[in-house]
């Protein structure tokens, strides 16, 4: 087994490929979550989530008429939870409530126990004594301590008990935060870790990370020291809290919430908990950061961040009933109005797409003019300096601690990849200029000749205690379509999307541009590749459409639509909408399967290019909808179309001779109505399915890395099955005038009730037409392509409606929809 000393590669924390979780000889099934706080409640609402049923155990209640009335509570509040703890509310009835007094015995049907209890050593060890005697033989035992050592806690327990033994240490909220460390002991079994491993990153949707059992292990000890180091660079340049969290945001791939933003949405008492720990039991050389004075009388007061309605940040309603944001002054500990800083430097290097060249850009910056220079110069060397420090001591590698940071904290780049983005040669010259110390494992990288800490492609990264570099481990399986790209290439591309040859027959249609809105460029691409007798057609069996990016795609291109409406380009516009309808129409009848990936956000023609797809194979965060309405429009690339299909053959009304009006339709039509009109979007895939964006056999993936694998088996089942593409139907039964009418009622009564302004009226009842397939006789057959007609015909008359032209300006300038 590995050694304990922290100085060595802890092999047996490593996580496992895939090809050998199989021989395990654990399978988990069921589990329990000891502790029904807010870490153990939300982790067993995740697993609720990925299908397993949960025992949830916390203490017993007094006084109450159950007493498992604190797990019952716990499972209530989750219910409400912001942001949502479930995908879908209905799996709260997968987690069973219990208590330590009554329900030990139930942990014997239990494969693994997961301990979240209050973080003291001896209150997780009581425990652990007391559940030891109903566990079974195999039973797997972790904690999710988030920075007791994890040997310690379990210290003086059997020795069977050790070897099942070890730390997952998940992030809040970890429905939403994607890194799981696993902190091994010298005695855990690596078929106990390799099971918990394997079933975390495919049914839970994590990247999960080998930490050693070293104070708050990765991520918290890295982002802890680069919080601390900031209060204290602040304080000596005299920053105030919206300077530090513009500096510390997006501009350099941090999250947009900057430093205090995110104190206050963890939790002031959370980070002053973590910072103690760090403070405590961290011994290293930066014992000189400490957490502030000013956050201890944050304490005091009770000023914990949101949970409490003030931290850094507060809300306040003025005179005028309008709502004020306030920020504090940390120096007086008195509230002021916010405001947006002015910082000339971040403005200019938001001008740089990727955030490598946006770091370059504020480095070479005059750190004697340039306020952003001389705060970086200052931050980002002693966090990179610090992270060298820490290799070896809380992870194997450099690649370990980067994974856990971008994981962790949401970081684009970890510290290693923000330091070669800065250049290595040029960041040490400047620090040694600076009296800065360089780490002996930089001096080792730079005396071996290396240059970088990851060679160009990614694939290997330098290792100081062999002085060599070596591969970058990977999973079986392709993971992003950048390693895909790195190993098979681009058959083909474009500004706007490119072709990639995923191996074995199936290729990938991936959009590159800015927020992958689709344009032009896009849609005659896509049209391109996916004709009848194309290259691609005739070399490829299927496809998948999916990218890399945050968010799939949100939307049609609406500056286009804005400019063309300005010009009166009326033709060029009705030809948009055609090409568009093209593009739809090649992925729904393409001689090959086309499966569509989507993930994050996936708006407006971004949803109608998945409705359309054979098959669809999202993430379970999707943010999918039909959101033409809200910028004055109508789904005009086919969304209406198809929408209405699925809820004709949702009620079972597919027949050529249906006669008369059908309540079903009448149900089903209603509710897309008000999915398409109320431009409502899915808060998880599991929605998607529910709004009918997705089928029922479309598959969900949990984690995010995985989509693109899972993407192409699904693919690649659909072209192995002798895939026959639908034929363009011209027997759908239009719901017509009966339902149309209903709709149409609807419609006036949320006006008359005001709760829809005129335009929001006038929206609604075209997109009723279109749903309803116009006033005609109900049941009359029409094609698909009459459906298509009316879409283009409602969307160009509303371009010609100047308080959409106002909707679609307003939504460009701010991000966010106007009522008017």
């Amino acid at each position: 087994m590995p050694s304990t000393d922290p100085g060595t590669d802890r092999s047996a924390a490593s996580v496992p490929r895939e090809e050998n979780v199989s021989r395990s000889r654990y399978l988990i099934q069921r589990v329990a979550v000891l502790g029904a706080g807010t870490m153990g409640a939300r982790i067993a609402a995740h697993i609720a989530n990925a299908g397993l049923q949960v025992l949830l155990l916390d203490l017993p209640s007094t006084g109450t008429p159950d007493k498992s009335q604190l797990a019952l509570q716990a499972i209530e509040n989750l219910k409400k939870a912001k942001p949502a703890a479930f995908t879908d509310s209905t799996f709260a009835s997968r987690i069973a409530a219990g208590n330590f007094e009554d329900d030990l015995n139930k942990l014997k049907d239990c494969d693994w126990v997961l301990e979240a209890v209050a973080e003291n050593l001896e209150i997780k060890r009581s425990l652990l004594q007391k559940i030891a005697p109903h566990l079974r033989p195999d039973a797997i035992v972790t904690t999710n301590t988030s920075g007791l050592p994890v040997g310690l806690i379990a210290q003086g327990m059997p020795e069977e008990f050790r070897r099942q033994w070890f730390g997952t240490h998940f992030f809040n909220p970890p429905r939403y935060m994607r890194l799981m460390e696993l902190i091994a002991t010298a005695e855990s079994d690596r078929d106990a870790i390799a099971a918990v491993a394997a079933f975390a990153e495919i049914h839970l949707g994590k990247t999960v990370v080998p930490a050693h059992d070293t104070p708050n292990f990765i991520a918290n000890r890295i982002g802890t020291f680069a919080m601390l180091n900031t209060f204290r660079v602040m304080q000596q340049m005299g920053l105030s809290v919206e300077e530090v969290d513009a500096l510390t945001g997006s501009a350099i791939g941090w999250p947009k919430t900057g430093t205090f933003r995110l104190a206050d949405m963890v939790g002031i008492d959370v980070l002053a908990s973590v910072a103690r720990n760090f403070e405590k039991n961290a011994s290293d050389e930066r014992a000189d950061v400490k957490l502030p004075n000013s956050i201890e009388q944050m304490l005091e007061r009770k000023w914990l961040g949101d949970k409490t309605g003030q931290g850094f940040y507060r809300k306040q309603r003025g005179p005028d009933g309008k709502e004020a944001r306030l920020v504090l002054d940390p120096a007086t500990l008195e509230y002021k109005p916010a405001a947006s800083p002015k910082i000339p430097e971040l403005e200019m290097a938001r001008s740089n797409e990727a955030v490598a060249e946006r770091i370059r850009a504020l480095l070479a910056g005059n750190p004697e003019r340039e306020k952003a220079a001389r705060f970086y110069w200052q931050v980002l060397p002693e966090l990179w300096a610090y992270a060298a420090n820490r290799i070896g001591e809380i992870a194997g590698n450099i690649v370990d601690i980067d994974r856990a940071m971008k994981a962790g904290f949401n970081w684009e780049l970890g510290p290693f990849e923000m330091w070669d983005a800065a250049g290595i040669a040029g960041t040490v010259e400047k620090m040694r200029a600076r009296g800065q110390t360089v780490p002996s494992a930089v001096e080792k990288l730079i005396a071996t000749g290396g240059t970088s800490w990851y060679r160009p492609g990614g694939r290997e990264y330098f290792d100081p205690a062999s002085g060599s570099y070596l591969q970058v481990p990977r999973s079986s399986g392709p993971r992003t379509l950048a390693s895909v790209k790195q190993s098979n290439g681009v058959v083909e591309k474009s500004a706007g999307a490119s072709l990639i040859d995923l191996g074995d027959g199936v290729a990938c249609i991936e959009f590159h541009s800015k927020m992958n809105t689709i344009g032009e460029d896009i849609v005659r691409f896509m049209q391109r590749v996916l004709r009848p007798g194309s290259d691609a057609v005739r070399n490829f069996e299927a496809f998948v459409v999916t990218n890399d990016a945050i968010n799939f795609s949100v939307g049609a291109n609406l500056m286009h639509v804005l400019l063309a409406i300005q010009d009166e380009e009326w033709d060029e516009l009705d030809a948009s909408v055609r090409a568009f309808q093209g593009m739809t129409h090649a992925i729904k009848f393409c001689a090959r399967p086309v499966i569509v990936a989507p993930f994050g956000m996936c708006l407006g023609g971004g949803a109608e290019i998945a409705l359309h797809a054979a098959a669809r194979q999202p993430h379970v965060e999707l943010y999918m909808g039909l959101v033409e309405t809200s910028v004055g429009l109508v789904p005009a690339g086919g969304g209406c179309k198809e929408m209405t299909m699925r809820a004709v053959q949702a009620a079972g009304a597919v027949r050529a001779d249906l006669r008369g009006e059908s309540v079903e339709v009448n149900e089903t039509i209603k509710n897309v109505f008000e999915t398409v009109a109320m431009a409502k979007v899915s808060t998880s895939a599991v929605e998607a399915r529910r709004l009918r964006f997705l089928r029922e056999p479309d598959g969900i993936t949990m984690n995010r890395e995985r989509v693109v694998e899972e993407a192409k088996s699904a693919a690649r089942r659909l072209a192995d099955a002798g895939y026959v593409p639908p034929v363009p139907r011209a027997d759908l039964p239009a719901p017509g005038e009966s339902v149309l009418a209903t709709l149409r009622l609807g419609i006036h009564m949320m006006r008359e009730a005001e709760f829809i302004s005129d335009h929001d009226a006038k929206i609604a009842r075209k997109v009723a037409h279109v749903l309803c397939g116009g006033a005609i006789t109900p049941g009359t057959p029409v094609s698909e392509q009459y459906l298509l007609d009316l879409e283009r015909e409602g969307f160009l008359s509303l371009c010609g409606e100047p308080k959409t032209v106002e909707r679609i300006g307003f939504t460009l300038k701010n991000g966010k929809p106007l009522r008017n």
